[in-house]
């Protein structure tokens, strides 16, 4: 009758009215649920820094299990095109990118389950245990937090009501046909958004960048700054913000806002994407993990600026470089305080991470 959505119907006829994620995981054939209760590794999130933890720690002997939310990928798995992924001189998309590495760690034996959210984490002895929504649980020797961010989101008038309805946050990729032909606003000056610019480019009308700074260079790598001013249907408007959005059922104009003059623009506008940065998945650390103002995972030597150990830091050595204020607990990827937020440095983290998990290990 329309009034209970979604409703899933599976290969066999049976019918699933408003499903749970875990539900509907399970129905497709994704493991939910955890083969054993202990671990030598538990790594929390599916996005690049996840997905390298779980590939070198499973590839190392570690006893590994991944445990995502939603989806593997995270925000790299959205992208539409990465340029600067060492060994992919073409491009990749951020899909095939994490894809592969999602087949690479379940073939060196890692688990990963999908649709199973972390909410808490304990400390019980010698042993790490993470907590999971549904009241169940999973124990190891270590923690890899590779939990990265989520999209910020804008807070202007008309916007809320229009998302999903023309205004889009994060990735392009699923909204990008119905783009051809249409003038399409993306907000935010970083990587995400130039990616996100070029690949609309392609059908759209034109695409505007709208920015609130003098200029994309102090926001956006080289070479995409470059490429974007050789679009020719590419187009940016620096000091200028979104003031409003507008529309019944689906986004119809916009509001612009100069920066320096105040002056205001209204716009016809049937899309509109923002990338404005991203906030920690954190808050469930709240009370374990140290984390610094904004959200972000302290660890090594941001725990020890005056070179004293963090509070109740129990052992008779620092913090290892990416170890949080948890002795076994390491962190990896954009969650972590004053990292890259690079695919690459991401990677790199999740890699080196297991590597210290090792030497904790080899030390208790």
């Amino acid at each position: 009758d329309g009034s209970r959505l979604p409703l899933v119907i599976t290969p066999d006829g049976t019918a699933l009215v408003e499903p749970e994620d875990a539900e509907l995981a399970a129905r497709v054939g994704l493991a939910t649920t955890p083969t054993a209760d202990f671990y030598d590794l538990v790594v929390v999130g599916g996005g690049p820094a996840g997905l390298g933890a779980a590939v070198y720690g499973a590839s190392e002997g570690l006893r590994t299990v991944l445990v995502e939310r939603s989806a593997t990928g995270g925000q790299a798995g959205q992208s539409s095109r990465i340029e600067n992924y060492l060994g992919f001189p073409d491009g990749v998309s951020g899909s095939q990118l994490t894809e592969r590495a999602r087949r690479q760690a379940a073939r060196f034996g890692a688990e990963i389950l999908t649709a199973r959210e972390v909410t808490g984490l304990e400390v019980n002895g010698a042993a790490r245990t993470v907590l999971f929504s549904d009241g169940s649980a999973v124990s190891a020797h270590s923690v890899i937090l590779a939990t990265g961010v989520s999209y910020r989101q804008l807070d202007a008038p008309g916007l809320a009501g229009l998302t999903g309805c023309g205004v889009f946050y994060g990735s392009a990729l699923t909204e990008a046909s119905a783009c051809q032909g249409h003038n399409v606003y993306i907000v935010g000056g970083a990587n995400s958004a130039g990616q996100a610019a070029l690949y609309l480019a392609r059908g759209a009308k034109s695409v505007t960048l709208l920015v609130r700074g003098p200029s994309l260079s102090a926001s956006m790598s080289h070479y995409l700054v470059q490429q974007i001013e050789d679009a020719p249907n590419v187009f940016v408007r620096t000091g200028t913000v979104l003031d409003a959005a507008h529309g019944s059922e689906h986004l119809e104009q916009l509001t612009l806002r100069d920066v320096a003059s105040g002056h205001t623009e209204l716009v016809d506008a049937h899309w509109l994407f923002v990338f404005i940065g991203a906030a920690p998945l954190t808050g469930w650390l709240e009370g374990t993990v140290l984390r610094d103002g904004r959200g972000f995972i302290m660890a090594g030597p941001d725990l020890t600026p005056d070179g004293r150990p963090p509070a109740d830091w129990d052992l008779d050595r620092p913090p290892y470089h990416l170890e949080t204020n948890v002795p076994g607990v390491f962190v990896a990827g954009d969650a972590r305080s004053e990292s890259a937020k690079r695919v690459a440095s991401a990677v790199g983290e999740g890699a080196m991470a297991v590597m210290l998990v090792h030497r904790y290990l080899e030390q208790s």
